[in-house]
């Protein structure tokens, strides 16, 4: 099966600003991943040239093996967008809204679309501006559902929603995902959201992918290990130490284990570690700047 979503060393560069580097993923099929990172990390970038909105300034991307840029009869029927700010015509109706789908998207299916609103109580004859903000995340997830995507790609859609909004959303994203087989790639910030349907994480920060895998194997691959201060450089020799806290003679360390959990000492106490910690201390690591990469010729960028 042709994986949904791959990059390799991809960037995407404004100058001398670096929205996105050095991006190497893959985004395995059938998979409902979380797209997670702070304000600037370069999520939208990714999204945005994941649909061919943008194109990269380094690197590759492929989406069902084809760049979106050069092949978008290949790629966008297959991709179903949600973006950040959800863009609708809110002087439209919500049926002409569905009336715009259909006339787009060849594959367009205006049954599923209509069920899933009406299910939900959204009048069609009601003017999208006058929606309240769940409600237009819903159409907005309902237009994209319609295509029939086989990847489906939202940036941020339930961000500003209130928790019976976004509970509303994920219900009807989750029970989609289930019944069309789709691979789901959702931005959020909101851990506790993301480890309710996701199975797959993507970790970004300081423009860079942090972490990414199988959301059961990493947090069984990270361990909290609390235990003596003056043994923290023996255990950073052990384990890859992600993050480190101290408190008078005792040190906390949240470890990639690398599978050698039994060579803590009894010095040392193991805990769990829960998947809104790991994703905390990794967004909270510090990258050392690499050097810039040199394949981009841009407008006032020296080669």
């Amino acid at each position: 099966m042709t994986v949904p979503l791959q990059t390799t060393d991809l960037g995407k560069r404004y100058g001398r600003q670096w929205a996105l580097r050095d991006c190497s993923l893959t985004l395995p099929p059938g998979r409902v991943g979380a797209l997670v990172g702070p304000n600037g990390a370069g999520k939208t970038t990714l999204l945005q040239m994941a649909v061919g909105l943008t194109a990269p300034s380094t690197g590759s991307i492929a989406v069902f093996g084809a760049a979106p840029r050069q092949h978008p009869l290949r790629v966008l029927p297959r991709v179903g967008f949600v973006a950040q700010d959800q863009p609708l015509y809110c002087g439209f109706s919500v049926a002409e809204m569905l009336t715009v789908g259909r006339k787009l998207n060849a594959r367009w299916d205006d049954t599923l679309a209509r069920t899933r609103l009406t299910r939900l109580g959204i009048p069609l004859d009601k003017k999208v501006g006058a929606l309240s903000g769940g409600q237009r995340a819903q159409v907005a997830l309902a237009l994209a559902l319609g295509k029939r995507p086989d990847l489906l790609l939202l940036d941020e859609p339930i961000a500003a929603l209130d928790p019976l909004a976004r509970r509303e959303f994920l219900h009807t994203l989750t029970e989609a995902a289930q019944a069309e087989g789709l691979t789901v790639l959702l931005s959020s910030h909101i851990i506790a959201d993301l480890e309710r349907i996701c199975d797959y994480l993507i970790i970004l920060s300081a423009s860079r992918v942090q972490l990414a895998g199988d959301i059961a194997a990493l947090v069984a691959q990270h361990r909290m290990l609390v235990g003596p201060r003056a043994e923290v450089a023996a255990m950073a020799q052990e384990h890859s130490v992600i993050q480190t806290g101290h408190s008078g003679t005792q040190a906390t360390l949240l470890v990639r284990t690398n599978g050698r959990v039994a060579v803590v000492p009894h010095s040392w106490a193991v805990q769990e570690v829960a998947l809104e910690e790991l994703v905390l201390a990794y967004l909270g690591q510090q990258l050392t700047e690499a050097p810039e990469p040199t394949a981009y010729r841009g407008k006032g960028v020296r080669a």
